[in-house]
């Protein structure tokens, strides 16, 4: 029976279930001065034809159908590859009935990306290190973030057998089963709501190795790059490695369902014993919580055993690429209603197409069902984020606060809260006005609050809850560990927003929407854009690595922090951005962050120093988390 979400007031008290059909719908590195080793020059290619301004109708987004016809358009054109069709669908006949604007839209980005391909040369940093005698020398382990990881499916049941071995996220199967067979896939992408493992008969895994990662879908690059130039310096399948994940799951799950905490320690072990240099680990996005989780579970008596001493023994570096470490405010939206930026200023062609398939209401109850998701809700509460009046990235003479996250306008004859919410005021909404199913895989599996002593901080290291906060906990007491903190600034994030009652209340078991009509002054479509990497608030990527990790109580052991912020500076006609974005995702093919990584994995990580161009130290000062009173 399908189950979708209930539209209950709040503090009612388990509700009965019911069932509904859901509506069908690059720069240099800084480097120590006197440094004899020259310092890799980025090259900067000329593009060859220039093409149309880049369409904000593009979206590289969970269940979005135009980022998975982009792929399709860039795998069609590519003269390597050849896309078969699609059982009886081919990306003709598909194309045939979507709007021609639409049509004609990923035409225009998806000739931008070709020219791109073309003209730069992945190699080219990895070539330039490697002359100046940069080589292979500790091993690395990456860690990728949310829903870049490949899912295949491993069920041999009725329903599964189509499908087996085959990838219901990341690949064309997935396309094809969302369009034909748009219940079955959501059965098999959806975890049980009672326990956050396996539906029963359903069996799904994250791919494994370098392919799991390098592409989401064809023609879709995201860690192939930085492959391509650790390959350069001497890297291969013996020396460096993927630790994919199965992103749906809570992390506490991940290692009762899959061990992958347990192999991931022993993937370390084996690569430090046979090299004889300690292991570089890189992250990025939602995997450097998943690392920040390892290292208290590897420590642990309750998890890998490994004792207080075994990050220092065996981890030379922690890569943290735009890891968010606070979460994301967008993910709140996201499971509230199924909503964010990229939804909310869809033009109507897009709007058709994305609600045709996945609509607000089976977003929603998608995203509630993967627990993983759920980590990267905001941490801190009002403290880091602010209140109705205030918050700490808040601007001169910006008109309405950040603090006030969640607005309604007044006078409209809707049934929304009758005040503003705050981040805090909106997670408690969100769990009060969600089954009971949700609130518990939650409050289960996760802690969003604020350790303000040492003592509260050591506690916490027996509650496995709390090992995704880096506000609850510690760093590892790893004297030696060095922490790379690398992210993009300077491209506009969600930071707030403006929400009413759905505009059919009677259709929809949600309680309210993103107001995509308000327009006015610093309000696009109901959203209310800060500073950050067009995913990761700054607050989230900067505050630890700037300020927090620098208090004794959550860096007891003095571990070294180094922080290098990237400007957003995209090519105007290049669809990726280019060699210089810093967004969120294609910040992993920007030739300054790939530089910056070969020069850890190649042992000459000391060279590099802090450049901070952002606002974050101001903002850090300004956040209420104060270092403890002795």
């Amino acid at each position: 029976m399908a189950s979708t979400l209930r539209r209950r007031a709040v503090g009612a008290d388990n509700p009965s279930e019911s069932s509904s059909q859901a509506p069908t719908p690059s720069d240099e590195s800084p480097v120590i001065p006197g440094e004899k080793v020259e310092k890799v020059k980025i090259i900067h290619h000329e593009h060859r034809p220039k093409t149309r301004k880049r369409r904000n109708t593009f979206i590289f987004l969970m269940g979005s159908l135009f980022g998975l016809v982009a792929a399709g358009f860039l795998a069609k054109n590519n003269d390597l590859i050849e896309l078969p069709e699609i059982g009886e669908l081919s990306m003709d006949s598909f194309l045939d009935v979507l709007p021609a604007g639409l049509v004609k839209d990923m035409r225009d980005l998806v000739k931008g990306e070709r020219d791109f391909v073309d003209s730069y040369d992945s190699f080219a940093v990895g070539l330039k290190a490697r002359s100046e005698g940069l080589t292979a020398h500790h091993p690395v382990i990456m860690v990728p973030g949310v829903i870049s990881t490949g899912l295949e499916s491993w069920g041999t049941g009725n329903v599964s057998r189509p499908y087996f071995r085959k990838r219901l996220w990341g690949s064309w199967t997935m396309m094809k089963a969302l369009v034909m067979d748009k219940e079955i896939w959501k059965k098999h992408i959806m975890l049980d709501k009672r326990t956050g493992l396996d539906p029963p008969n359903i069996k799904l895994r994250a791919a494994q190795g370098f392919d799991a990662t390098d592409f989401f879908i064809t023609g879709y690059w995201i860690w192939s790059k930085i492959l391509e130039n650790l390959a350069s310096l001497g890297y291969d399948p013996t020396n460096s490695f993927s630790a994919a994940y199965d992103w749906r799951l809570s992390y506490q799950n991940l290692e009762l369902r899959d061990q992958y905490f347990t192999r991931l320690k022993s993937y370390v072990e084996l690569a430090h014993e046979f090299s004889g240099h300690k292991v570089v680990l890189a992250s990025h996005s939602m995997g450097s919580q998943v690392l920040f989780y390892f290292f208290h579970w590897v420590a642990s008596a309750q998890g890998g055993k490994g004792g207080d001493d075994w990050v220092d023994r065996h981890i030379e570096a922690w890569i943290n690429i735009s890891g968010c470490m606070l979460g994301a405010v967008k993910d709140v939206t996201a499971i509230l209603s199924g909503e964010m930026r990229d939804t909310a200023q869809l033009n109507s062609f897009a709007v058709y197409g994305l609600e045709k398939f996945l609509n607000k209401e089976e977003r929603a109850e998608i995203f509630r069902a993967m627990p993983g998701m759920s980590a990267m809700l905001p941490i801190g509460g009002d403290a880091v984020w602010g209140n109705l009046t205030w918050a700490p990235d808040d601007q001169p003479g910006q008109k309405n606060s950040f603090g006030s996250f969640l607005n309604f306008r007044r006078g409209a004859n809707w049934t929304t809260p009758d005040k503003n919410f705050t981040v805090s005021d909106a997670m408690q909404y969100l769990l009060d006005t969600t089954d009971d199913w949700y609130r518990d895989q939650i409050q289960k599996s996760l802690s969003h609050g604020i350790a303000r002593t040492s003592a509260e901080v050591e506690a916490n290291e027996l509650d496995s809850r709390k090992w995704i906060n880096p506000l609850e906990t510690r760093l590892p007491l790893a004297p030696n560990l060095k922490i790379y903190c690398f992210y993009g600034v300077g491209k506009p994030t969600e930071r707030a927003y403006y929400y009413r009652s759905p505009e059919f209340p009677s259709l929809t078991n949600l309680n309210m929407t993103i107001d995509t009509g308000l327009i006015v002054d610093e309000i696009d479509h109901g959203v209310i854009m800060g500073e950050g990497d067009g995913t990761v608030n700054l607050l989230s990527s900067g505050y630890m690595c700037t300020k927090g990790w620098h208090m004794k109580r959550y860096n007891p052991a003095g571990v070294t922090i180094k922080v290098v912020e990237m400007p957003h500076e995209p090519e105007r006609f290049n669809p990726r951005g280019g060699p210089n974005t810093a967004d969120h995702v294609d910040i992993l093919g920007r030739q300054k962050l790939n530089e910056l990584i070969l020069r850890v994995a190649a042992g000459r990580g000391y060279m590099i120093e802090d450049s901070i161009i952002s606002n974050i130290r101001e903002y850090a000062d300004k956040v209420q988390v104060y270092e403890e009173e002795r």
